[in-house]
């Protein structure tokens, strides 16, 4: 069996089976309406994995193979099963023609992803790209070097060339992600404010402990308020230690953002708003 991630990119034209939670009680490693897509070879997304997904695509090959309409599952996460969560799950199993028949009705991501802004198309920007691929956010690679931005050219990424890339972020949406990383400090700085004058979730900038004490200074004496300033997150992305390593330094800040993105979203469903 492959195993894939579950988008509206997929186009399987085989049978396929959908399975769908549409009952949780207690302790479950699932939520209600979470799907899986499975087919004879391969699966798409995942409700948790475990022996609870091992049984679900045992009996979605079942419908598969003997061309059965539908079937619901009632299933208590204990010692039955293998697991401990100790909660129970009903799951609704639906046998399809196509991947899209089985995703006509279904809504796999929100309508407003949030907008990642990429300022720097160099060793770590391009890391960061090639890691980006499967990571819910709309993705803008910046940089005023057109051979740098020509160095890949990846679907999901949108490339944009700005001989001065501070004079765009006016046109960028509010309320979405900015990496700082070009290859001029300068550029850097005056990228910098410009953002703190919009509204944004996060701000990182590259670079050390003596740049960042640099930059705040001028920042402020360049009239931002004190506590805004403040609120950049430079070094960025998580610690990793002295490594200088581009991958490394990527997967730091990706790691980063998607924990800020998704307590983010904790925070907006229970109606406090927490966007600077």
């Amino acid at each position: 069996m492959k195993l894939k991630k579950l988008n509206n990119k997929i186009n399987y034209k085989d049978f396929i089976v959908k399975a769908k939670i549409f009952n949780v009680k207690g302790s479950s490693p699932n939520k209600i309406d979470d799907i899986i897509l499975i087919s004879n070879d391969t699966i798409f997304g995942t409700i948790g994995g475990g022996n609870l997904e091992h049984l679900v695509v045992k009996e979605a090959k079942i419908l598969i193979n003997n061309k059965i309409d539908k079937k619901s599952l009632n299933i208590p996460l204990g010692p039955g099963i293998g697991q401990c969560c100790g909660g129970y799950v009903q799951i609704k199993l639906s046998l399809h023609k196509n991947s899209s028949e089985a995703l006509k009705t279904e809504k796999l991501y929100d309508d407003n992803i949030a907008n990642l802004y990429i300022f720097g198309a160099g060793h770590i920007g391009q890391a960061l790209i090639t890691k980006l691929e499967n990571i819910n956010f709309n993705i803008f690679l910046i940089d005023s070097r057109e051979d740098f931005l020509k160095m890949t050219n990846f679907n999901n990424i949108n490339y944009l060339l700005s001989k001065k890339p501070w004079e765009i972020v006016t046109r960028l949406k509010d309320n979405s992600y900015f990496v700082i990383l070009t290859h001029s400090h300068d550029y850097d700085l005056k990228i910098l404010n410009e953002v703190l004058k919009k509204k944004f979730t996060f701000l990182g900038l590259i670079g050390s402990k003596t740049k960042k004490n640099r930059f705040f200074k001028r920042l402020i004496e360049n009239g931002h308020n004190k506590l805004l300033v403040e609120t950049i997150e430079c070094p960025i992305g998580i610690n990793i230690g002295n490594s200088k390593d581009p991958d490394e330094i990527a997967f730091s800040i990706i790691t980063r953002i998607i924990s800020i993105k998704n307590n983010l979203k904790v925070i907006k469903n229970n109606k406090i708003k927490e966007i600077i």
